[in-house]
Order: structure tokens, then C-alpha cells, then sequence
């Protein structure tokens, strides 16, 4: 009995990765969620400005839909924490012998300070807190950073009513230096949602990140001069000029001493640091354009792994 050999079939060798894409090209195929040219990534996303301004409206709104007292939270929040810096600070500390008016200058500082503190604790949650809906629905992911620091906004023009009745009540008389806000608010907003679109890159890649935080932005909140003058710190003679430098380009100093000088008249133009409004349009491009760029080049990588 004879054995015949079959030899088996030559399988053929696996196509090249090249071949492959030149396969696809061919045939108009795209990489799924490919990162877009960044004119073409800008272009995305003004068209979907509505998304996120309905999107943070939304966020809002749903923040304190389960409290009792709903909304008023948005107002309660800061005065709560402005009434115990007050009774640390001012009262415990007698910080507020040294400054005139401290009520609303510590109660400005606490909202301007919030605005920043919550911007980028939101931002950087932005990515790995709606995971179900990035890896759902195609758009540009920098909506959602920049959705949230418009909350924030949005929230802060809210407050801004009580603010505004608490310098009344104070005698800080109406001025037109109160115009001011605008132009202060908007280099303040385009820094803070350029830091949330840093640091929702990073807690994207670290979701860790997050519960590093508050430890982060309490220790710069110590800093800024939320409740106490930074203009009365830098003139001792004994302070190094490094820290004088640190502390009057501090950004968060700068945009709580511009809202101050916009809004209490015994707020002097002498007490802000040196090319104040440059510093503070310096830091809103550093980080708004910067941030975007820094967020973009990850475009393709948010919701995977």
C-alpha cells in the first residue's frame, strides 16, 4: 500500500501594513476619529457653539437639581466660604486692620477665585468623567472642557448679582470703572479654559490627577492673595525679588486684583502690580492658545484604551 504526501497549500503571507493603507487610500477610507488639521478642528468646532453653550446651561441647571434650595447654591457656596476666610482672616488673623473695605474685597476675591478653582477642577474630569459620551458621538472632545469653564462663567455671572449687593451694602459706590469686568472676565475665561483643556488632557491620560487637585489649587489659592493684599507683602524690605515677581505675575492674583480695582473704589491703581493688564492678556493667550494646541494634538487618543 502506497502512502501518498499531501503537501498543504501555501498560505499567503500576511499583507504589509503599507499595502494595507495604501489599500484604504485607495478606496476612501479614514482612520476612525483621526485628528483633524487644527484650522479644520477650530472650524469643528465653532460649528457646534451651540452644543456647548446649551451644554453648559444644561450642567447648570442639573447641578443642584436634587438640593432643596436649588440655584441659591450657586450664590451660598462662595458667601459661605467668603464667612469662614472672614472669621480666620479677618477676625482670628486681624488681617482686615490693613485693608480698607475687607468684606468686599475678600467676598471679590473668594468669587474670582472660585471661578478659576472650579474651571479647572471641572476640566479636569471633562474627558474621563463622560467617557460614555466621547466614545459615542463624534465631535471635537474641546468641547467638552470648554462647555464646562462656560458653566463656571455662568455660575459666576449669576453670583455677580449678590456680589454687587454686597458692595452696596458696604458703600462701594456704582462707577464706570465697573465696565471694566467685561474685558478682566474674558482674559480670565479664555485662561481658565485653556488650563481645563491642559489638564483634561492629563486627567484623561491619569483620571489620579484629579484627587491630587484640591490640594494643588488650595496651596495657589493661599497664594493669590484670595484674603489677604499682595500689594502689602511685596513692599517688605526682607522678601526676595524672586518672590515679588512670583507673586505679583501670580495669574490668579492678577485676575482677582483687576475685578477688585474694576469694582472697589478704595482699590487704588497703585496697588496693582506692574503692566497689570499686560500680564493678565500675556496669560490668556499663554493658555488659551497653548492649551488648545496641547489638547488638540490628543484629539485622536480621548476615550480609548
Amino acid at each position: 500500500m502506497s502512502q501518498v504526501l499531501h503537501t498543504p497549500p501555501h498560505s499567503p503571507a500576511p499583507a504589509d501594513e503599507d499595502d494595507l493603507a495604501a489599500l484604504a487610500a485607495r478606496h476612501g477610507l479614514t482612520v476612525s476619529g483621526a485628528r483633524p488639521s487644527l484650522p479644520e478642528y477650530v472650524r469643528q468646532l465653532w460649528e457646534r457653539r451651540h452644543f456647548i453653550t446649551a451644554f453648559a446651561t444644561a450642567k447648570l441647571t442639573a447641578q443642584y437639581s436634587q438640593a432643596k434650595l436649588g440655584q441659591v447654591w450657586q450664590v451660598m457656596t462662595p458667601l459661605l466660604n467668603a464667612a469662614v476666610y472672614y472669621f480666620i482672616f479677618g477676625v482670628l488673623l486681624g488681617t482686615k486692620k490693613h485693608v480698607p473695605d475687607y468684606i468686599p474685597f475678600l467676598v471679590t476675591g473668594v468669587f474670582i477665585w472660585t471661578f478659576t478653582q472650579s474651571s479647572i477642577m471641572a476640566g479636569t474630569r471633562a474627558i474621563s468623567g463622560n467617557l460614555g459620551l466621547v466614545r459615542a458621538l463624534h465631535f471635537p472632545r474641546a468641547a467638552l472642557p470648554i462647555s464646562f469653564a462656560l458653566q463656571q462663567l455662568q455660575q459666576l455671572l449669576f453670583s455677580m448679582a449678590a456680589l454687587i449687593v454686597i458692595l452696596i451694602c458696604f458703600g462701594v459706590p456704582i462707577s464706570v470703572s465697573w465696565l471694566l469686568v467685561i474685558p478682566a472676565l474674558f482674559l480670565q475665561f479664555t485662561f481658565n479654559a485653556g488650563v481645563s483643556m491642559v489638564m483634561a488632557r492629563m486627567g484623561a491620560k491619569t483620571p489620579d490627577i484629579a484627587q491630587l487637585m484640591p490640594f494643588i489649587l488650595r496651596t495657589w489659592m493661599y497664594l493669590s492673595g484670595v484674603m489677604w493684599s499682595i500689594d502689602k507683602l511685596t513692599k517688605a524690605d526682607d522678601l526676595p525679588h524672586a518672590v515679588v515677581i512670583a507673586l505679583e505675575t501670580n495669574p490668579a492674583a492678577v485676575y482677582i486684583d483687576l475685578m477688585r480695582y474694576a469694582l472697589i473704589d478704595s482699590f487704588h491703581s497703585s496697588q496693582l502690580p506692574p503692566h497689570v493688564w499686560a500680564a493678565a492678556t500675556g496669560w490668556a493667550l499663554i493658555a488659551g492658545v497653548g492649551g488648545f494646541i496641547y489638547f488638540w494634538k490628543a484629539e485622536e487618543t480621548y476615550g480609548r484604551g
